[in-house]
């Protein structure tokens, strides 16, 4: 009997867009002879909806898109009720970026329905989501990355001037100012002066209410994918030309200014040192199934880790797949079940933990 695997995307989130490209490419690569897919889209209003069982390729992300009138409780019952095969073998992929597929919330819910899910579970999710939370820890374990501070919405409102004094002493000109949970470089700003900055808070502050201030590191972007469980193996590193100084989401999404160089022209030694980071990373948050690891590296060959993504995109052009053909020759539908395999593998270690007496 073949196995059910339920592929969630869309969501509440400002990368909802993301997502279905991300969706449309794993299902087309996943193998209908071994699994019946089955996609279930979440509108931007949280609404749950089955499209029922997939028998041929998505040609068009339209086609994943579905309007409802139902409400978000009633939806999600539907579909344990009506569409998850309860009597069979399932399990879930969740190809959902940002906020309410990224930060632990889906996966915890999967947790409580005890169904097999790929990538990471609700500790790393929501680790990796909270850039605050994730620098912090980075700076317990010495992690190298770049100056940083954060605040709060409350803050900002109930002091304006005297939180842009801190910044301006603890962080200085330029930064970037980013909330502190979203990502595809959504309501971020570089910020040069103190009116800047201004308005770089304020647009942070419409998509979370913590932000997170960073110094502007000049140096190439580069990023090394991390996949496995207990022995995790970091591929290749990878580096973005980038045709302008700071990457927007059109940059990154629609207007295809990023050129992806594998493997990115580095010193042996070099290379090796970010691989073995990548690796320590991915074990400070506990991850398991996949992260990529997002760094700086500068003209004198300092390396500096930006950010993680534990859910990076994953279409075929992505870095990810990308980084593993380089790698070791993994091919993009190789990867997706390797990470089918890994999501099992986890489930049933799981499983053998006593949780009574």
């Amino acid at each position: 009997m073949k196995t059910n695997i339920f592929v969630i995307y869309g969501g509440k989130s400002v990368e909802h867009e993301v997502s279905l490209h991300s969706a449309s490419a794993i299902m087309n690569a996943v193998n209908k002879e071994k699994y019946n897919i089955y996609p279930i889209y979440i509108t931007k209003e949280g609404i749950w909806y089955s499209l029922g069982l997939l028998k041929d390729d998505i040609g068009d992300i339209e086609q994943l898109k579905k309007t409802s009138s139902s409400t978000i409780p009633s939806s999600i019952g539907d579909f344990l009720t009506n569409y998850l095969k309860h009597d069979e073998k399932n399990i879930v992929f969740p190809a959902l970026h940002g906020t309410n597929g990224e930060d632990g919330t889906i996966q915890g819910l999967l947790e409580l329905l005890d169904i097999p899910y790929v990538g990471n579970e609700v500790l790393s999710s929501a680790l990796g989501m909270d850039k605050v939370i994730m620098k912090d820890l980075f700076t317990k374990e010495n992690i190298p990355q770049g100056k940083y501070m954060s605040l709060r919405f409350h803050t900002w409102k109930d002091n304006s001037e005297e939180s842009l004094e801190k910044i301006e002493m603890t962080i200085g000109y330029p930064c970037f100012v980013k909330p502190a949970r979203s990502g595809s470089s959504v309501g971020i700003s570089r910020c040069e002066n103190k009116d800047e900055l201004k308005k770089g808070l304020q647009e942070a502050f419409l998509y979370d209410n913590k932000t997170v201030i960073e110094e502007e590191i000049i140096g190439r972007e580069m990023q090394i994918s991390v996949v496995g469980n207990d022995y995790p193996k970091a591929s290749v590193v990878g580096e973005f030309i980038m045709e302008r100084r700071f990457m927007d989401y059109n940059a990154k999404y629609l207007d295809g200014k990023l050129i992806p160089v594998i493997p990115a022209r580095l010193l042996k030694n070099l290379s090796d040192a970010m691989r073995e980071t990548a690796i320590k990373t991915f074990k400070i948050l506990n991850c398991y199934g996949l992260v990529r690891v997002d760094y700086f590296v500068t003209e004198d060959n300092k390396f500096y880790v930006n950010e993680v993504n534990t859910m990076p995109g994953f279409t075929k052009s992505s870095m990810t797949p990308a980084l593993w053909e380089k790698t070791d020759g993994t091919t993009y539908p190789q990867l997706i079940e390797k990470l089918i395999e890994l999501a099992f593998e986890r489930y049933e270690q799981k499983k053998s933990i006593i949780n009574g007496r």
